[in-house]
């Protein structure tokens, strides 16, 4: 099992961080905070939130590296499981549930690998383990934490949005 949980964490963690780098820094192809920040515009988040939804989101996904690691496990969980709840209600849920139509199964996925590390925990080969946090910071009540706070974030986030699509200037 601890070998599985580490390879499930390093690759998943690590695909995230790359999507949070895309973010923050505009690597691997990415827009940067400000090509994140506009595209925020386009789902209709309202000018004086995006940037700082495009900072949240880019750390959020950042925090692949941290759950590729097995540090604050359950942390890095949350921040993964929050944007892939944003991401579900604002780009993909319309499309349905195959990644083929830029539906939402991928992020489905990655919610749910997040929700059942935190509950489960990073394993034998974590920083958690090392430091001996793991017994603390694992069980299924992290784990059902990170399913409702995300949801609730998501939700909130979303929320933030402005009610009608913006006119055409």
């Amino acid at each position: 099992m601890a070998y599985g949980l580490l390879l499930l964490r390093v690759v998943v963690g690590l695909i995230m961080f790359a999507h949070g780098a895309q973010k923050l820094f505009g690597w691997f192809g990415g827009g940067g905070l400000r090509g994140t920040a506009a595209f925020f515009g386009q789902l209709r988040f309202r000018p004086a939130h995006r940037p700082a939804m495009a900072l949240l989101a880019g750390l959020s996904e950042a925090a692949g590296l941290l759950f590729a690691l097995g540090f604050v496990t359950p942390f890095a969980a949350l921040g993964l499981a929050s944007v892939m709840v944003v991401a579900i209600g604002t780009v993909h849920w319309s499309n349905g549930l195959w990644a083929g139509n830029r539906g939402y199964e991928y992020n489905l996925t990655i919610w749910t690998v997040a929700v059942a590390v935190a509950a489960i925990g990073p394993g034998r080969f974590s920083i958690d383990r090392a430091l001996h946090w793991d017994d603390n910071l694992s069980g299924v009540w992290w784990g059902v934490g990170v399913l409702v706070v995300s949801l609730l974030g998501g939700f909130s986030v979303m929320a933030l949005r402005e009610r009608k699509p913006a006119e055409a200037a």
